[in-house]
């Protein structure tokens, strides 16, 4: 398999029941029978334990063989990490502004090889954020106004949209029902700094191949888009549906 690459945004949550829906079709997208993943994770201190739970989450999805990368915090991916035995890529949650700082010298080299190997991408969270072309890395305030709780901010004050590794058009915000993020989303596609954004709920993911997004998964997904007379226009998609990525 070779020419293209799927990729799957994952919008958080640790819900076991949703294993398969969430992380299934990833593992059904890798070219093995029983892919080994290779599983990035910015390490804060606790990294053995973060990927112990997505050890579980992915095999209860499917037959695979997890392959822990543990990134110390400020050191960047190669992507030589991405050896000829790996199937799959999975990069994890933490810190979205560490996590797109840690794949910056990649996005080009990346997107390319995961392209021409066939390789599936699969992001988690900040992994998730950082698939976009220009990736919304946090942040709660919109020019001085909170538009999400300050919890959600990724240690950033003003929101912050930086270079990602251009896997998707869209511009993706996660954990959107659960943080209260979909409003950020819609601050930064209002104020022209995204022409689309995709705020994706926990236990959902979002699957996108051949310019369309198909959601699966326990929530929903959040199509954002420029109103015509200003502001933001949103379109909530359930499991089972489908819409343009352009």
């Amino acid at each position: 398999m070779s020419g293209s690459s799927d990729v799957f945004l994952i919008g958080g949550g640790r819900d076991e029941s949703a294993a398969d829906a969430v992380y299934g079709p990833f593992l059904r997208a890798a070219s093995a029978a029983v892919p080994r993943v290779l599983c990035v994770l910015v390490d804060e201190g606790d990294g053995a334990d973060l990927f112990a739970r997505y050890d579980t989450l992915l095999r209860k999805a499917g037959d695979c063989a997890p392959v822990p990368l543990l990134l110390p915090l400020g050191e960047p991916f190669e992507p030589g990490a991405l050896a000829a035995d790996v199937d799959a890529l999975l990069v994890c949650g933490g810190l979205t502004p560490a996590y797109q700082e840690a794949f910056a010298g990649s996005r080009d080299a990346l997107p390319a090889l995961l392209a021409e190997r066939g390789v599936p991408y699969a992001g988690y969270s900040a992994g998730a954020a950082i698939a976009a072309r220009d990736a919304v890395v946090g942040g709660w305030l919109a020019d001085g106004v909170a538009v999400c709780p300050p919890d959600t901010a990724e240690d950033l004050e003003e929101i912050e949209v930086r270079p990602g590794l251009g896997l998707v058009p869209f511009g993706v915000d996660v954990h959107a029902a659960q943080w209260g993020t979909l409003a950020r989303l819609a601050a930064v596609v209002a104020d022209g700094r995204l022409a689309h954004g995709v705020a994706v709920d926990e236990n959902t993911v979002v699957r996108v191949a051949g310019g369309r997004a198909r959601v699966a998964g326990l929530g929903r997904a959040h199509s954002v888009r420029p109103a015509p007379a200003g502001g933001a226009l949103v379109r909530s998609y359930g499991a089972g549906e489908s819409f343009s990525t352009g």
